[in-house]
């Protein structure tokens, strides 16, 4: 236990002095990124006002572009659509999702008999390690560099005092494999364009990019208040957090529309071409609805998912991934604990330092949502 502890400190002092100058250069080269936060915020507030609407426009939408959409209440709903639609002895491939974490969908699908990889570095070394994530961008975040490696022995026993780079080219070279085998890619969303149906996420590993291309099927599993009511501003959400999650620009922007699909006979556009047959998109509600109607908690569901919160929080740079439900960690986490899980007990370490609310590119009053938590936990 002192050393998981004497870990973690070693681990988040480094990743504090890599990250938040790095946040605060990118937002002074490029101030127009706090107007977009604004315009993002606007959008997410106008859709949470009207949910049911936005969702049955994203649903048409998708329908349109020639996919599949599932509106689903539970984690247990979501498990059930992705079975039917993946079935048993497949190859599958994740891109990394904390809404497929939240409804469980990883451990399901291996129970099934399904080869289910996680392909973004960070998730690929909790698989490997069974462990939890620890932050919500950043999920190995609790690894040093020597825990990585480590980990990683365990498809390559010779690493030996590893670079960085040499992590990371080990897991390209595991990974290539089950990349073109693969029948399925899951990811989750960044955002949801409600007037096209797109899918967007944002990366820099190039993984996400070959999960929704290389298989014949592409399921993208979201959270409502991933909905945005347009493709501009749900591409705006994509670079905002990047930006303020410290990787901007971001290596790849993807847009997924229905499957993949030609025009290049007569102008016709016919599907598939060289991608998916197949595109789903599975939106999970999971207590949002309830959170929207929320006259407090709703503000949790602007959250973009950048982490920055997390470093410029006393109680997370001690607790760390132990502080919230996972994946969700840190002050965002202990929103997010009481909107899908009803779990008040992470707010109730808050110390209310107010520096989440300061560097929250959606300036949600986190600490004003976690008193009101904790006293909701204390009458329970």
């Amino acid at each position: 236990m002192r050393g998981d502890r004497v870990t973690w400190i070693y681990a988040v002092e480094r990743a504090v002095k890599n990250n938040v100058p790095k946040v605060e250069a990118i937002l002074k080269e490029h101030p127009y990124l706090l107007d977009l936060a604004m315009k993002v915020r606007e959008g997410k507030t106008e859709v949470l006002r009207n949910l049911d609407r936005y969702v049955e426009e994203t649903i048409k939408s998708v329908e349109k572009s020639g996919g599949r959409a599932h509106l689903v209440s539970n984690a247990e709903e979501a498990k059930e659509i992705v079975s039917k639609i993946v079935g048993t002895g497949k190859t599958i491939v994740l891109g990394k999702s904390m809404v497929a974490y939240e409804a469980g969908l990883r451990k399901h699908l291996e129970a099934m008999g399904n080869d289910v990889w996680e392909t973004d570095l960070g998730e690929f070394l909790i698989q490997l390690a069974d462990e939890p994530p620890s932050h919500i961008i950043a999920p190995s975040l609790h690894m040093t560099k020597e825990r990585a490696e480590e980990v990683m022995r365990k498809i390559d026993n010779e690493l030996n005092n590893s670079t960085h780079e040499k992590i990371a080219m080990t897991a390209r070279k595991f990974l290539r494999d089950k990349f073109i085998k693969a029948h399925v890619g899951i990811t989750g969303a960044n955002a949801v364009a409600a007037d096209t149906g797109s899918v967007i996420l944002v990366e820099n590993e190039g993984n996400i990019r070959m999960t929704t291309v290389l298989p014949e099927v592409h399921i993208a599993v979201a959270g409502l208040e991933k909905i945005l009511p347009n493709l501009q501003l749900a591409l705006y959400e994509a670079l905002v957090q990047a930006a303020f999650g410290g990787l901007y620009p971001p290596s790849y922007v993807n847009v997924s529309s229905g499957p993949s699909s030609t025009a290049d006979i007569e102008m016709k556009r016919v599907s598939p071409a060289h991608g998916p047959r197949e595109f789903h998109l599975v939106l999970l509600d999971n207590g949002r609805r309830e959170a929207a109607k929320d006259p407090v908690l709703w503000e949790s569901l602007l959250c973009v998912r950048c982490g920055r919160c997390h470093l410029h929080c006393p109680v997370y740079r001690v607790f760390g991934g132990k502080w919230g439900v996972p994946p969700y960690s840190g002050p965002m986490g202990a929103m997010w604990s009481a909107v899908v899980y009803r779990d008040f007990g992470p707010a109730q370490l808050c110390v209310h330092s107010g520096g989440c609310r300061e560097v929250c590119p959606m300036k949600i009053d986190i600490p004003k949502v976690l008193e009101e938590l904790k006293k909701r936990g204390l009458k329970q």
